[in-house]
C-alpha cells in the first residue's frame, strides 16, 4: 500500500528484484535515561485520549530500569549484525536505523538518507504481525518522514510480515526449548505453556489478522517442540475498562492455571521481537510476581 506519491511510496510485500542502495530498521523506539521518559511517552500517546495519572504510572515502570528501554540496545546489535551477516554475502548495503517515538527519529534518518544520496531502501520493521499498531502506523510514520524529507527522499520497500518464516520461528523455539529446559525435571512434563502478546481492543481485533497470524505462529513454535497443551493470551492492555480487549490477561491465565493445580507455568512472549517495557515489566516484574505470590513456577522464554 502507497501512503505517498510514488516517489515516496511505502511499498508492502516485496518479492525481489529491485536494486537497492540501503537496508533501513524501522523499530518503536524507547528512552535511554531519565529526562527521556516523558518526552518518550509524550511522543506515543500523543492524539490519544490518556490521563497525566496513567502516563506517569508507565513512567514510573520505566523508572524502575533507570529510565532505560532495552530495546535501543537491542535494535543496536541487530544493526550491526545485519550490516555482518550482509557483508559476509556480499552485499554492499548501508543499514540505517529509524524509530517512531524516539531518537533516531524516522524523519531524521530518511534525511540522513538523502544527504547520502540513497535512491531505493529495502525497510524491516521490527514487528512480525499486521495490525494498525504493529504495521500500518509504522507505514504511516514512514510516509510522513518520507514527505519531510522532500522531493529527493528514497523510494522505500517493505518486507512482509514475518510472523510464520522461519528466520523468526526457528529461533522462538530454541528460546522455549531452552525455557522448559529451567522448570525442574520432575514437573517438566506438567509445566504449562503460555505465549503471550499485547493485547489490542476486539474491535481492531476484529479489522486485522493480528490474532490469526499469532495463533498460528505459537501453533508452529509449539509443534516444533511437540507441544500439545498451550495456550495463546494476552498482555498490556490499556484504555478504559469498559472497552473489550482480546482476553485472557496473563496474569488472569496464571491464577487461573494456579487453581486449576497447575505448578509451573513457562511464559514465551511471541508477540515480542525484543525486549519492550512490556516483556521486562509487565512479564518479568508484574507477573513473574504474582506466580511467586500464588505458588506457579515461572520461566520466561527470551525473545
Amino acid at each position: 500500500m502507497t501512503f505517498a506519491p510514488p516517489r515516496q511510496g511505502v511499498q508492502e510485500g516485496v518479492q525481489g528484484g529491485h536494486a537497492y542502495d540501503a537496508v533501513l530498521v524501522v523499530s518503536f523506539g524507547g528512552p535511554e535515561g531519565p529526562d527521556d521518559v516523558m518526552p518518550f511517552l509524550e511522543n506515543v500517546l500523543r492524539g490519544r485520549n490518556v490521563t497525566p495519572a496513567r502516563m506517569r504510572e508507565v513512567a514510573r515502570h520505566y523508572e524502575l530500569f533507570g529510565g532505560i528501554s532495552p530495546i535501543n540496545e537491542q535494535n543496536r546489535a541487530l544493526v550491526a549484525a545485519l550490516g555482518s551477516e550482509l557483508e559476509r554475502h556480499g552485499l554492499d548495503l548501508a543499514v540505517y536505523w529509524g524509530n517512531r517515538n524516539w531518537h533516531p527519529l524516522l524523519a531524521d534518518t530518511l534525511r540522513a538518507m538523502v544527504r547520502d544520496g540513497v535512491r531505493r531502501v529495502i525497510a524491516f520493521f521490527t514487528s512480525a504481525y499486521s495490525s494498525y499498531s504493529g504495521c500500518r502506523q509504522y507505514r504511516e510514520d514512514l510516509a510522513r518522514a518520507q514527505a519531510s524529507a522532500g522531493g529527493r527522499a528514497p523510494h522505500i520497500d517493505k518486507l512482509r510480515v514475518f510472523y510464520n518464516h522461519p528466520g523468526f520461528i526457528n529461533p522462538s523455539v530454541r528460546s522455549l526449548r531452552a525455557a522448559l529446559g529451567r522448570v525442574p525435571a520432575e514437573r517438566r512434563g506438567t509445566a504449562r505453556v503460555a505465549f503471550t502478546a499485547h493485547s489490542i481492543p476486539l474491535a481492531m481485533a476484529g479489522q486485522s489478522a493480528y490474532a490469526r497470524q499469532l495463533e498460528e505462529a505459537s501453533r508452529l513454535v509449539a509443534g516444533a517442540l511437540g507441544l500439545a497443551d498451550w495456550r495463546l493470551v494476552w498482555q498490556s492492555r490499556s484504555g478504559p475498562a469498559r472497552q473489550p480487549w482480546l482476553e485472557p490477561d496473563i496474569l488472569e491465565h496464571c491464577r487461573a492455571l494456579r487453581q486449576a493445580g497447575a505448578e509451573d507455568v513457562v511464559v514465551a512472549p511471541i508477540g515480542f521481537l525484543s525486549d519492550h517495557m512490556e516483556v521486562i515489566y509487565d512479564l518479568d516484574t508484574e507477573a513473574r510476581a504474582l506466580c511467586e505470590e500464588i505458588g506457579l513456577g515461572w520461566a520466561r522464554a527470551a525473545t
